[in-house]
């Protein structure tokens, strides 16, 4: 198959400035071209695509259509083209990019305030951190280390257990009746706030405690425990998540249990990385640093125990 002719980032650029200028002339003076170059440039364009760009209306340009569509994509190409030349001009040969894959709201809430002095002790390694909620493959995926949730069983992956998970309901305080809550189906005619990646919460908290009720998978759903937590916080029901997560509003009183009952989730974290990429340095210097700072952070399940096998939100 014929490969398609792709228009040069000069005539990009020629484009973009005429568009902004509505003028040639203009346009040539910003870029130290001639009025004819760019003129040429936007014309070889108009070529490659076999659309017109620009109305030529009492010797004034105006964009067409077709060139308003094209202008937006232009601009992303000539943005990302800028950004990755700004980098590569930064780079000196000692700055190592970490590409870390995290769950959204134990990123914001528990690795985030773990890496602060990383950077002092490691100030050639810039991290990349990004928040992925759905399963990775680091065959496929630019991911170096992974942060996830579950048994740790990854086939040719390094997985260390970073702590166990507790689940309690928690609720604005004001949600509560006089007398509080007097047993854990109580909580059924409050509203039950779901996170969708668990979705067996509910059910699962209330068969621990053999009650049962149809009401586990009913109420609001959403996308991550940050959510789930914020609108508890709003009083808009009761949420059901690891109680390491909800620590700050627990302790500050926005948030309160709503019934004494933490269930040992069999879900752990954990920190994961290719088994054949255990040697590279980069990686062995966050691992290190994260497993310490596990260690003398509390935590509700087991910290101490680090083991080494093989989303939440």
């Amino acid at each position: 198959m014929a490969r398609i002719t792709l228009p040069t980032l000069a005539a990009m650029q020629c484009f973009e400035a005429s568009v902004r200028h509505l003028s040639f002339t203009r346009a040539g003076e910003e870029l130290n071209l001639t009025q004819s170059a760019v003129s040429k440039q936007v014309a070889q364009l108009e070529a490659v695509l076999g659309r017109p760009l620009f109305r030529r209306v009492r010797r004034r340009l105006q964009i067409t259509p077709e060139g308003a569509l094209y202008l937006g994509e232009v601009r992303k190409i000539l943005s990302h083209a800028e950004m990755s030349t700004r980098q590569l001009r930064s780079y000196t040969g000692r700055n190592r990019v970490l590409n870390v894959a995290t769950p959204h709201t134990f990123g914001e809430r528990w690795l985030i305030p773990h890496l602060n002095g990383f950077r002092f002790r490691h100030p050639d390694i810039d991290l990349n951190i990004c928040s992925r909620d759905q399963p990775l493959d680091f065959e496929t995926d630019d991911i170096d280390v992974a942060f996830f949730v579950g048994h740790g069983n990854w086939p040719a992956v390094e997985c260390i257990k970073l702590m166990g998970e507790t689940m309690v309901p928690v609720c604005s305080p004001t949600l509560l009746p006089d007398g509080g809550i007097t047993e854990p189906l109580a909580l059924t005619r409050l509203v039950l706030l779901q996170t969708t990646t668990r979705l067996e919460a509910w059910h699962d908290w209330f068969q621990a405690q053999d009650c049962y009720t149809d009401h586990s998978y009913h109420g609001p759903r959403f996308d991550t425990f940050s959510m789930t937590l914020r609108a508890a916080e709003a009083g808009c029901g009761v949420a059901l998540v690891p109680e390491f997560l909800a620590a700050n509003e627990l302790q500050a009183g926005q948030l309160v249990i709503a019934w004494p009952f933490p269930q040992e989730n069999a879900h752990a974290y954990y920190l994961a990385y290719p088994e054949h990429k255990g040697e590279v340095s980069k990686i062995k210097a966050l691992v290190s640093w994260i497993v310490e700072q596990s260690s003398a952070a509390p935590s509700n399940g087991d910290p101490d125990e680090k083991t080494i096998a093989a989303g939440d939100t």
